[in-house]
């Protein structure tokens, strides 16, 4: 698995020093033409990032509840519902997924779900601080339709600040 992990991880470096160095007047022609490309560079881009909230407590609350991050960083591609809290998978791939929280006072336990099944989660004892921080990340296979979501476990408690309590994701390589 690890193997894996960095494979990946060289992958995504030697995409990231391709994309810094690419150069749109030399590729392209003219506007039109820089108009195509881009749709067609990014008609299979899935990137999102979303933060919840305000500074302020969210939770306890008597049941487990999905978490509906309402600021956002990024949508691209439109996957993420800030309706509903969900990611739905607008293509079959790779993905990778990374959430995380503030907490404090109040114990912590968030979900990552996949589908209906937790894959992932995150947890932390109550404590006398006010600032106990914690994330977990995956990649995983997803098809089509599939939907990732986070959900604050019953009875505990994150911190709502958009810069701290987030659930980011993005697809890595979509399936031929």
């Amino acid at each position: 698995m690890t193997e894996k992990l960095n494979s990946l991880e060289i992958k995504m470096m030697n995409i990231e020093s391709k994309l810094e160095n690419f150069s749109w007047d030399k590729k392209v022609k003219n506007k039109a033409e820089a108009d195509v490309f881009g749709l067609v560079f990014f008609r299979n881009t899935v990137i999102f990032s979303v933060g919840i909230g305000v500074d302020s407590p969210f939770g306890p609350f008597d049941t487990d509840v999905t978490m509906i991050y309402d600021y956002t960083f990024f949508n691209i591609g439109n996957a993420y519902s800030p309706v509903t809290g969900v990611f739905t998978a607008p293509v079959s791939g790779v993905y990778f997924n990374i959430f995380s929280h503030s907490g404090g006072r109040h114990r912590t336990w968030l979900h990552l779900y996949k589908n209906n099944e937790v894959i992932l989660h995150i947890h932390d004892h109550r404590s006398t601080d006010t600032a106990d921080n914690g994330g977990n990340a995956g990649f995983y296979q997803l098809q089509q339709g599939d939907t990732v979501y986070v959900r604050l476990k019953e009875g505990t408690h994150v911190y709502k600040a958009s810069t701290v309590t987030t659930f980011s994701g993005f697809l890595v390589k979509q399936n031929s």
